[in-house]
């Protein structure tokens, strides 16, 4: 029973600390919903500045929901005892072995999944319809959801294969076999994606010769960076929200612009743009993320390794394992919806070091580029996107990959004085 206080006490902390950062955020972004910060008097009208704040109040009053239904679900099928009845079911159903196992991990993901769709669906065809980003059709909702499906299971069932095989019969170090294949497998998907799955979902279309282009070459040109081509992706089918992003790694690297930032911005904001972009890289915080989540995920395999042995972490979150028989897909069940749990108390460490890239990858566009154009096409980004000029401090310190619009803009306007 000690786990099962531990993970309570985990639990409630999580869930209230959640829920008091959003309250915060909804009473700091409402207090200063009618009135536009003075640096931005200028350029974002009120009704701009109120849009955004609604927005995001809308967007936090559901992710409340959504988080009071996921500790439902959590618990259901922990301490209730959901998992348990799912693994008997299958179990008489399927008997013993890394079928069943399978067979259990891919059921939570399917329940968890169909419990998720009627919070897309209000996200989508309500939230994002009401303030105008919604362009997606009700067609392509289910065509993007039967293909995420498809490509899940075809990628994620093998890999499910290959690591309760290795839990089953590596030894008592299956979980360093079973880290250095997702690892392999990580890198692998680097290449994957960009080629094969995303054209799945969206059109890339080569960048049209003309300045943009020849604007956007002669900056690869200056910053030293091999691209294997310039595309632009169909995002407008889906929503009004712009960005632009590169994608693989080596010889695979390509660059990416929503067909709706160009639609929005100028050549110089463009090239702006892709130079913050391409500051990611050049700063080395891709590699850095990566190996920060090779480091990580080393650690919760090792700790997975460790627990999945103890009959206690089973026992005391509500499942009795099999004492004499095969508990791998088990033990990833419970450890998939236990860790976020305590997870969630280190989230302010990879925003702080977010942000600090963010920081640096301006730092690296002024240098390149222009960090006037920069300020102007992230005013216009925050305006297209909704995104709230004034956010509460302890939410941003906590959750925010971005330093809040105010900050981020001084900070460049150091490089354009």
């Amino acid at each position: 029973m000690t786990f099962t206080i531990v993970f309570l006490i985990a639990f409630i902390a999580s869930f209230g600390l959640r829920h008091w950062l959003s309250q915060r955020q909804i009473r700091y972004v409402a207090a200063h919903r009618n009135a536009v910060p003075a640096d931005f008097a200028e350029k974002v009208t009120l009704a701009e500045h109120q849009k955004a704040a609604d927005y995001t109040i809308a967007k936090l009053r559901l992710g409340i929901l959504e988080n009071g239904v996921s500790a439902i679900i959590l618990i259901g099928f922990t301490l209730l005892g959901g998992l348990q009845i799912l693994n008997m079911a299958l179990l008489q159903l399927l008997g013993e072995g890394i079928a069943q196992q399978i067979a259990l991990l891919v059921s939570i993901v399917i329940i968890s999944g169909i419990l998720d769709i009627p919070f897309s669906w209000y996200k989508q065809f309500y939230l994002e319809e009401r303030f105008g980003f919604n362009r997606m059709t009700k067609k392509l909702f289910f065509s993007d959801m039967f293909k995420g499906m498809s490509v899940g299971g075809a990628i994620g069932i093998p890999l499910l294969w290959v690591i309760l095989t290795l839990m089953a019969k590596a030894g008592d170090f299956w979980w360093l076999w079973a880290w250095a294949v997702l690892t392999v497998f990580s890198l692998l998907m680097q290449w994957i994606f960009p080629t094969f799955i995303a054209p799945l979902f969206n059109k890339f279309q080569t960048l049209e010769d003309g300045p943009l282009k020849t604007q956007i070459e002669a900056l690869l040109q200056r910053c030293d960076f091999a691209s294997q081509g310039l595309f632009v992706m169909d995002g407008s089918k889906r929503s009004a929200h712009g960005n632009a992003f590169f994608a693989g790694m080596g010889k695979a690297k390509r660059i990416v612009f929503f067909d709706t930032l160009i639609e929005k911005l100028n050549p110089g904001e463009v090239e702006a743009v892709l130079a913050h972009e391409l500051g990611h890289y050049k700063r080395n915080h891709i590699r850095k993320r990566l190996l920060v989540s090779f480091a990580l995920s080393f650690a919760m395999f090792a700790l997975l390794g460790w627990v999945s042995t103890k009959v206690w972490f089973y026992a005391d979150l509500g499942v009795m394992p099999n004492l004499n028989g095969y508990n791998g897909g088990l033990a990833l069940a419970l450890f998939m919806l236990v860790s976020p749990v305590f997870s969630f108390f280190f989230t302010p460490l990879s925003s702080l070091a977010s942000r600090k890239h963010e920081y640096e990858a301006d730092g690296f566009a002024a240098e390149k580029s222009s960090a006037k154009d920069l300020i102007t096409a992230l005013v216009k980004l925050y305006q297209d996107n909704a995104s709230t000029l004034t956010p509460d401090p302890i939410y941003t310190a906590f959750y925010s990959s971005h330093p809040p619009a105010p900050l981020r803009i001084a900070n460049l306007q150091r490089f354009s004085s």
